[in-house]
């Protein structure tokens, strides 16, 4: 057997964790319960598909339950098992300690191939599956609240918030029982695009800090600086619009069926119509085609964004990669032996555990939304318009000037709900961001940000079990 075949997720998840752990002064007890997965659902249910039935398998992991509700995301794809939706519950409860959002970690899945069904036979293989969950207590506002991940999206949320709610009449906060649904069914403006916003803000952040900077040879900010993503999916397509927009170059993108490469750089939402059209990314005007997908990691660049699946990035072809920071955008694209390499090559890596936290951090601005009842900036945007307006026109009576159309539109303009919302991811990214570096900092023997960053959940989740006590 190969080593590709031998790697298991969690337990490279899990030597990530042991190797910060040393970092800390918990109790060895204690830190194996942070470690391991507190609740592992493995389920199979038959569902009629045209005139045969097809039994499903599929899973729902709980890691921690030192804060509920317990989060994660629910994927559709032939690749689940339970090594992965463990690794990924587990992640999850680490992300959600380091960016501050009061949730346990979970994450579900169910193994299929998405494709090779109607929309109808989805819907009934999603409230199948969330009728199961419903049977054993693992979803509700309080206990387990899902959302999307990859093969799924608005669609199959909207499908298990209708099944939990006939399924549980006059729950008052039933809407609360799952995120990333479409706006209409209570979901919230800016999900769509979170995580990508996310990982923008945190490598900002990153660019920044000149001694970092300094250390991989980088002048600081964000613009000029040529970037790389890989995958072209919700979360690399916003990566790589927020980068452009920020005033970086993307120089690549790469797909399953290749990559594209342009010095002068690529806007993705060209490159999304050209293969929507032509079914590839590849001969897209002006661009050189990049026939493997994965030699457009080890391109020239400053920032490399893997935003695809996991383990794309090992001992094998770690060595070959140039760039000078690798963001990690997808959950567990390096494996443990990639990190290695990246330590004595200088390469700064910023770790998914919290680069991706976007989508978790604004999944909880709507999990409160669905609890309150109430939009966000509906109650204070007009008054604050009204405000600003009333002090721009002091200002011009007694000043005796005029404030430009452009400007006066920027001033009075009172925040909206995806305002909000951006703000607070900005401000969680920030936080996150600032608190992991100075755990760094402080420990020159931490020899990564990875290390780092589990050191700060380690501590987090580490005190939640010491305040409460454990019971009985």
């Amino acid at each position: 057997m190969s080593a590709q075949q031998e790697y298991s997720f969690f337990d490279a998840v899990s030597a990530s964790f042991d190797k910060a752990a040393k970092f800390t002064s918990w109790d060895p007890g204690l830190l194996e319960q942070i470690k391991q997965c507190n609740s592992v659902y493995r389920m199979h249910f038959p569902v009629k598909i045209g005139d045969k039935i097809e039994v499903i398998k599929a899973y729902r992991v709980q890691h921690s339950h030192h804060k509920t509700p317990c989060k994660g995301g629910i994927r559709f794809a032939t690749t689940v098992n339970l090594d992965e939706v463990m690794a990924l519950a587990a992640l999850m409860t680490y992300k959600c300690a380091i960016v501050n959002v009061p949730f346990g970690g979970a994450k579900g899945g169910i193994n299929i191939d998405p494709k090779k069904y109607t929309p109808y036979e989805l819907e009934k293989i999603t409230r199948r599956y969330t009728h199961e969950l419903i049977k054993k207590n693992f979803i509700g506002p309080g206990t387990d609240v899902p959302a999307p991940d990859y093969g799924t999206g608005e669609k199959e949320m909207s499908w298990i918030v209708d099944t939990y709610t006939s399924m549980k009449p006059g729950e008052i906060d039933a809407l609360a029982c799952v995120t990333g649904k479409p706006v209409t069914q209570g979901g919230v403006r800016g999900r769509r695009e979170a995580t990508g916003l996310g990982v923008f803000y945190g490598i900002r952040e990153i660019c920044r800090m000149s001694d970092l900077m300094a250390k991989v040879g980088l002048s600081t900010g964000i613009k000029g600086k040529k970037v790389i993503v890989q995958g072209l999916g919700n979360v690399g397509y916003h990566a790589a619009k927020f980068f452009r927009e920020g005033g970086a170059t993307v120089i690549a993108l790469a797909e399953m069926e290749g990559a594209i490469y342009n010095p002068a750089g690529l806007n993705e939402e060209e490159v999304f119509q050209h293969r929507k059209k032509e079914g590839t990314i590849l001969n897209f005007p002006d661009a050189e085609n990049i026939l493997f997908s994965a030699d457009a990691l080890e391109m020239e660049c400053d920032i490399l964004i893997p935003a695809a699946l996991e383990n794309v990035i090992n001992g094998e072809n770690a060595p070959r990669i140039k760039a000078k920071i690798i963001g990690e955008a997808a959950n567990g694209p390096l494996t443990p032996e990639a990190d290695e390499v990246f330590i004595k090559k200088g390469i700064l890596v910023v770790p998914d555990m919290y680069l991706n936290a976007g989508g978790v951090t604004v999944s909880y601005f709507e999990w409160l939304k669905n609890l309150s009842h109430v939009r966000y900036g509906r109650m204070e945007k007009r008054f604050t318009e009204n405000l600003n307006s009333k002090i721009l026109e002091q200002m011009e009576e007694l000043t005796g000037k005029q404030v430009p159309p452009g400007e006066r539109e920027a001033i009075m303009h009172g925040a909206d709900e995806a305002d909000l919302v951006y703000s607070g991811l900005e401000e969680t990214m920030i936080g996150a961001t600032r608190e992991i570096v100075d755990v760094w900092k402080n420990n020159p023997d931490i020899p990564d940000m990875r290390t780092a960053a589990y050191v700060v959940a380690i501590n987090k989740v580490g005190t939640s079990y010491a305040e409460l006590g454990i019971f009985p």
